[in-house]
């Protein structure tokens, strides 16, 4: 790990053994983060882990594109975030052995607001945002915006249910004081949410 450029890395971060970085001078790395064994993230074009976040084993982002978690988020073992993806309507070839220019790739974004919390095995798609609070239960696969503080199932994922917000903020509150944290300020990073495609530069 002594080798690794990140853009950014806060304080009392613990990265544990085989956990891989690419691009890793792309990642911005706040304070408080547990990244345990066998992870796999991809700094893409910006990827951001807040204050106060677990990537467990086993998890990964992917995709080349832009990642935002905000503090308090949570993955559990074997989450995949996928922030972009190849074209495969017949806009190119696919895979990355494939020179650049004949190649359809759709670059997007997936952005985790506060207090999400992803259980064992879920896949999110490109494009998402994860609503403040919300849960996402193991092994569903999400492709459209999840609603703040609900509670979700399933393969398209459906809402099942709601959270009680009022306690888990008030802890926030306690904690971002006791440590002496300012929350997150993501406004920098959500200007990079868009989806760009990069389509083949080869003529006839």
């Amino acid at each position: 790990m002594n080798n690794l450029k990140f853009a950014e890395m806060g304080t009392n971060v613990k990265i544990y053994p085989y956990v891989v970085f690419i691009n890793e001078n792309n990642i911005h790395l706040k304070s408080n983060i547990i990244i345990s064994e066998f992870a796999c993230i991809h700094g893409g074009i910006k990827s951001l882990i807040g204050n106060f976040i677990h990537i467990s084993s086993y998890s990964s982002i992917a995709g080349g594109g832009v990642c935002v978690l905000e503090d308090f988020v949570g993955l559990s073992a074997g989450v995949r975030i996928i922030t972009g993806s190849e074209m495969i309507k017949g806009e190119g070839l696919t895979n990355p052995t494939i020179p650049q220019k004949f190649r359809a790739i759709s670059r997007s974004f997936v952005h985790l607001k506060r207090h999400s919390f992803l259980a064992s095995d879920v896949v999110i798609h490109p494009g998402v945002t994860i609503g403040e609070g919300a849960v996402i239960g193991s092994n569903s696969v999400v492709s459209k915006d999840i609603e703040p503080w609900s509670i979700n199932v399933g393969s398209p994922t459906r809402k099942v249910g709601e959270r009680e917000s009022n306690k888990i903020l008030m802890f926030q509150d306690k904690l971002y004081k006791e440590y002496s944290i300012d929350p997150l300020d993501v406004t920098p990073y959500l200007k990079l949410k868009t989806t760009q495609h990069f389509l083949p530069q080869v003529n006839g």
